[in-house]
């Protein structure tokens, strides 16, 4: 059992639910922090203790470092879960979790604050031996002749990439010279803006790969594994709409050799925690985009086709507990499935706040549901549409896709507009299907143009 007696979750929705889940089960107390919008959430209601940390703007609440360390405080909490998105990634609020005295279920900010440079985690993970997309290999300066050589020696297509970016911003294809130097400029400027640091560096733009990331767990004695591939392909503008584990196509020696490769990286950069290495796949070869050193959204997929519950083992990890697996334990069984639901027009897009009148979660043998709505349940419009995540898990990857179409049309939520829809469509495409998809796909499927 964990050496941590109470935990603060430091997040709303369906990863706080998940992390609470997570710390009934480990025996171990928790404290919820909401905004003024989010009293009536589940895992409010259900925490041990909850403290309202403030007024609904994130910047006011779910990002208030004093706040958030306060509540810590005040609960006499011992240690502080980030889950994704807010300040999980943010170097110094983890830093300050630490001097305040409390444990924070992440890395350390040192590799918080490498991993979230892109510039810095490229440059980290060559020296780590792991393959990375043809690139400047560091950040561009003022120089135009010297940018317009370093993109012919790459070759066009390239991509424009803010060293502080994520979430799909700060990015720009450039398809030829003539367009270089004013691309640089404006994706510097919005990288300054969104991100407040304007460095920026060109890679290789690959025109057909898939999104397939590997999970590792490190902890504190040395000790590092990786837990499997996931593919990611299906997105849309940067954004995740399916993943699914393992990914079609990659054999068991391949996947064995890059999460060795990430495992072996965990260990040399000294990784504390779970992490995420993100890759570019295309023609049979790996290349490093980014690493997330936080839970995952997708992580549910893993836990399927592992058996390992990922978010306990952060908790344990932190609490200084060595890993309770070893490589060899890993073993990776049938195909798992999820579908991210959005409260959205699944045709436009467009976020659809609002009261849910009716919930009917799907169910049955193999079907996992994530979610925090209910019956009720007032979907607010501040924060990310995101309201669930439904994943199925079956033996293979055609009876995976066959439980995910009946689990999506078992599923119901009223008063809201949902993406079901259009994750009903995209179950019957015959490429998805077929495991043929790549990075642009979905985008091309629904007549838009990549951006």
């Amino acid at each position: 059992m964990s050496s941590i007696n109470k935990i603060l979750i430091a997040n709303r929705g369906e990863i706080a639910l998940r992390v609470l889940r997570a710390c009934k089960e480990l025996g171990i107390q928790t404290v919820a922090v909401y905004s003024t919008a989010d009293k009536d959430l589940k895992h409010v209601r259900l925490a041990d203790e909850a403290v309202c940390i403030g007024p609904h703007p994130s910047l006011n609440s779910y990002l208030n470092i004093p706040a958030i360390i306060s509540a810590a405080e005040v609960t006499h909490a011992d240690a502080i879960h980030p889950g994704y998105g807010f300040l999980s990634e943010n170097a110094d609020f983890a830093e300050q979790v630490e001097e305040s005295g409390f444990i924070f279920i992440g890395p350390k900010a040192e590799n918080i604050r490498i991993m979230g440079n892109k510039v810095a985690a490229i440059e980290a993970m060559q020296n780590s031996g792991v393959p990375c997309v043809p690139g400047s290999n560091g950040a561009l300066g003022d120089d135009e002749k010297n940018n317009i050589k370093l993109a012919k020696s790459i070759g066009f297509p390239i991509i424009i990439k803010a060293s502080g970016g994520g979430g799909g911003r700060g990015m720009r294809v450039v398809g030829s010279e003539k367009d270089l130097i004013n691309a640089i400029e404006i994706t510097k400027t919005e990288a300054l803006s969104f991100f407040g640091n304007d460095e920026v560096y060109l890679e290789k733009f690959l025109t057909t790969p898939r999104h397939v990331e590997i999970q590792v767990l490190a902890d504190q004695h040395g000790n590092a594994i990786h837990l499997g591939e996931r593919d990611c392909s299906m997105q849309r503008r940067h954004q995740k709409v399916v993943e699914e584990a393992p990914a079609p196509g990659i054999s068991a020696e391949l996947r064995n050799k890059i999460g060795r490769i990430c495992a072996k990286a965990c260990k040399q950069i000294n990784y504390c925690g779970a992490g995420t290495f993100e890759f570019l796949f295309e023609n049979g070869e790996f290349y490093f985009i980014e690493m997330n050193t936080r839970i995952q959204v997708e992580h549910t997929i893993t836990e399927m086709i592992t058996g390992v519950d990922i978010v306990q083992e952060q908790i344990l990890i932190a609490g200084g507990d060595p890993l309770s697996y070893k490589q060899k334990d890993i073993q990776i069984h049938g195909h798992a499935i999820e579908c991210r639901i959005n409260a959205e027009d699944p045709y436009n897009f467009m976020p659809s706040p609002g009261k849910i009148t009716q919930y009917h979660a799907a169910g049955g043998p193999g079907v996992r549901v994530d979610s925090h709505i209910y019956n009720g349940y007032t979907v607010p419009s501040y924060y990310d549409s995101l309201v669930g995540k439904l994943i199925t898990f079956a033996d293979s990857r055609s009876k995976a896709i066959i439980k995910m179409q009946n689990a999506l049309n078992e599923m119901v939520i009223d008063g809201i507009k949902t993406n079901i829809p259009l994750q009903r469509v995209i179950m019957k495409d015959a490429t998805y299907k077929k495991g043929e998809v790549n990075i642009h796909y979905l985008e091309k499927m629904l007549g838009e143009n990549n951006s």
